[in-house]
């Protein structure tokens, strides 16, 4: 169950980068414990969106609340701030080549949050155990697989206590047999209440998740609804003929038309009275199986 408390607000958002226009007048609200999905083709502007959204690009014009209060950075002290309250997801991970697992959690930790080494460290293993990564703390970036890495970078952002995260195409990186456990640990921290923005083309997954699809293209949100309604069987939107192209691509026609038609294709119950904090005894275990293009 979500509530009708907006955590993050955009209002005409506008982003050129050279002389393209990347963003044209965006706007959306995101409530607390929702899903919105990004989807649409290759630089449509979702991922510069999720950046403008945490100010790795500032936007040229729009106004950003979170929380009810309008963002406003005065220097590099309030961009930090916001940033931990917003954590991002990357394409690429991001991660530290030089550092452990365990310290790539808890160095943001120490050096952004001022906590005691003893304590951030305690969180940092929480944090890597809630994504399934208890036994693989003290292994570098070059010893994990893709799968491990996006988890790794995923704890990192967590252990933050964010109140949106924004993920980026966080399985476009992956080998296949990889991406089930990313998308195990995204299906865990929605149904944990974890409200999030992501940009994605697994459809069919998101389709059982989402609150609601934001299609993008040229820069501009064209089209937005629920899974169920954007893709409906017999819908006509947009969105479905999309989603109808990567199916086919894919060699699975109709995935996630048939996820819709089904009882399960609700979003997955957000209890946003059990918000994501530090779930301990509730790790995902082993779950089964850059920043990026606009």
């Amino acid at each position: 169950m979500t509530t009708q408390q907006p955590v993050l607000r955009v209002e005409g958002i506008r982003k050129t980068l050279g002389d393209q226009l990347v963003l044209d007048d965006v706007s959306l609200t995101v409530n607390r414990g929702e899903v919105k999905i990004l989807i649409g083709p290759s630089g449509s502007g979702k991922s510069t969106l999720l950046q403008c959204l945490n100010f790795l690009h500032s936007p040229d014009q729009g106004r950003i609340w979170l929380d009810g209060r309008e963002f406003r950075a005065a220097g590099r002290k309030d961009l930090y701030a916001f940033r931990q309250q917003v954590g991002m997801i990357f394409q690429d991970f991001n991660l530290f080549d030089h550092l452990t697992a365990l310290d790539n959690v808890r160095i943001a930790l120490i050096k952004v949050k001022g906590m005691a080494k003893a304590k951030a460290t305690h969180r940092a293993k929480e944090e890597l155990a809630r994504v399934g990564l208890a036994d693989k703390m003290d292994l570098y970036p070059a010893q994990l697989s893709g799968g491990q890495k996006q988890r790794v970078s995923m704890a990192r952002a967590l252990a933050m206590d964010p109140k949106v995260l924004l993920l980026d195409e966080p399985t476009s990186a992956l080998d296949p047999e990889l991406i089930g456990e990313v998308l195990a640990v995204i299906r865990f921290l929605a149904s944990a209440g974890m409200t999030m923005i992501m940009a994605t083309h697994q459809i069919a997954f998101s389709a059982t998740m989402a609150h609601e699809f934001l299609f993008m293209e040229k820069g501009r949100i064209v089209e937005r609804g629920s899974p169920a309604h954007l893709l409906a069987p017999g819908a006509t939107s947009r969105t479905m003929a999309f989603c109808a192209k990567i199916n086919e691509l894919s060699g699975d026609l109709g995935a996630a038309e048939r996820i819709c038609a089904s009882p399960t294709a609700a979003p997955v119950s957000n209890p946003v009275g059990n918000p994501v904090g530090n779930p301990v005894g509730n790790p995902v275990g082993n779950p089964e199986g850059g920043r990026g293009r606009t």
